[in-house]
């Protein structure tokens, strides 16, 4: 029976640490406690976001208890993971406001009803300083040096703040407050998980497992996903805007979205994905992915409508049968700005003809018209791109 929930828990997991102590857990034959935090660094959660809560979904379905933890304390500190430089903080009332979004969309996928929304300022606020003291002399500065990106800031001469060094601490006492059984984050959260664990130990507690999930690349394939590279789709856009957005991703990323969001059986998707190697069209599987996540933050008749409404504006735009395909390579992975790629394309004569032409309201991208020529078009994205009544190109980014 164990093997069956181990294999449904490690499905799309990066690593498991340790899985004996997690085969120990589900035979101990009790609800264990699932916890995953999120600094509410932004008002709205995208689909990278859900990488982590499908998987809290999964739990939640095996019946254990959820703890969604809203790091509104540690959201004031502001999360050095992966950064080169000290982040900024958030102040209190963005951590309020963003709060309250990431409570009304959490919803949209766990149960609210066996979902417990937690704060970790709950118990850091009524902490001493000399018991956050006593905290920081739990761990080492040799031990922190041991993060790569703390690592790489020292060696680089790149400042790293005190404050900075409390942030994997908090996070790893959560579990002590929380007594958590279970912690999942992304791989980019490994070293705060485990900080986690050795403060379970220190406070006499059973350490905590570690499942890590990997990070979704945004539209550009390359990315992670992030409202501040705008290559992000976020679960409370409207269903024609999630379409849209799905459709542009290449056909390798596709089957990428499909391991880390679809809840569809894996035998299912394998059989498309050896479908599209014997010829079948990706665009026909494109579309199963965008429906089965607009019906799972909207509805059904939602994703249908989005369907016709793509389908329509193509239709609309009186696009011939035959339009050219052509690959244009990105000078980097930034992407390729439009201007220049209407003129590569041979769509204009040139970079000023394609910003005239923008200006004037004669180009359009899968029907719809754009107004700055300067955007840049994602690595990978796949789009028709149409330049007055008579000039199409299907244009393919590669890197």
């Amino acid at each position: 029976m164990y093997k069956e929930v181990l294999a449904q828990i490690s499905r799309g997991a990066e690593e498991l640490l340790i899985e004996q102590e997690l085969i120990e857990k589900i035979k101990e034959n009790r609800p264990l406690r699932i916890k995953a935090g999120f600094d509410p660094t932004a008002p709205d959660l995208h689909l990278g976001h859900t990488v982590l809560i499908n998987k809290l979904k999964q739990f939640q379905d095996l019946g254990h208890d959820i703890l969604f933890l809203i790091g509104d304390f540690t959201g004031m500190i502001g999360d050095p993971t992966g950064k080169n430089v000290t982040r900024k903080p958030l102040t209190r009332e963005d951590v309020i406001e963003n709060s309250k979004t990431y409570q009304e969309q959490i919803f949209k996928i766990l149960d609210p009803d066996k979902t417990q929304v937690v704060f970790n300022s709950t118990w850091m606020n009524s902490m001493t300083s000399a018991e956050i003291i006593q905290l920081a002399a739990k761990h080492t500065v040799a031990r922190m040096l041991e993060r790569d990106d703390f690592n790489k800031r020292y060696k680089g001469g790149q400042p790293i703040a005190i404050h900075e060094f409390l942030y994997p601490l908090i996070q790893g006492y959560d579990s002590v407050a929380m007594k958590a059984d279970i912690e999942l984050g992304g791989t980019d959260q490994k070293f705060n998980l485990l900080v986690g664990r050795q403060l379970q130990e220190v406070y006499g507690q059973k350490p905590q497992v570690v499942l890590t999930m990997p990070i979704l690349e945004g539209l550009d394939g390359v990315q992670k996903m992030s409202k501040s590279l705008n290559n992000y789709v976020g679960i409370a856009e409207s269903a024609d805007e999630m379409f849209g957005k799905l459709m542009s991703i290449s056909d390798e990323l596709m089957w990428r979205y499909f391991e880390l969001l679809s809840f569809r059986p894996v035998e299912e998707i394998n059989s498309w994905q050896n479908e599209c190697r014997q010829g079948a069209n990706p665009r026909d599987y494109k579309v199963k992915l965008a429906q089965e996540i607009i019906a799972r933050f909207h509805d059904q008749q939602a994703a249908e409508r989005a369907l016709e409404s793509f389908e329509a504006r193509f239709k609309r735009g009186a696009m011939p049968d035959d339009i050219e395909e052509k690959q244009l390579q990105a000078v980097d992975n930034g992407g390729y700005v439009l201007a220049n790629l209407l003129k590569d394309a041979g769509l204009t004569a040139s970079t000023t003809a394609s910003r005239n032409m923008v200006k004037q309201g004669a180009v359009k991208i899968d029907g719809e018209k754009v107004v700055d020529s300067q955007q840049k078009m994602p690595v990978g994205s796949e789009h028709i791109y149409q330049v007055g009544k008579r000039k199409f190109a299907k244009v393919n980014i590669t890197a």
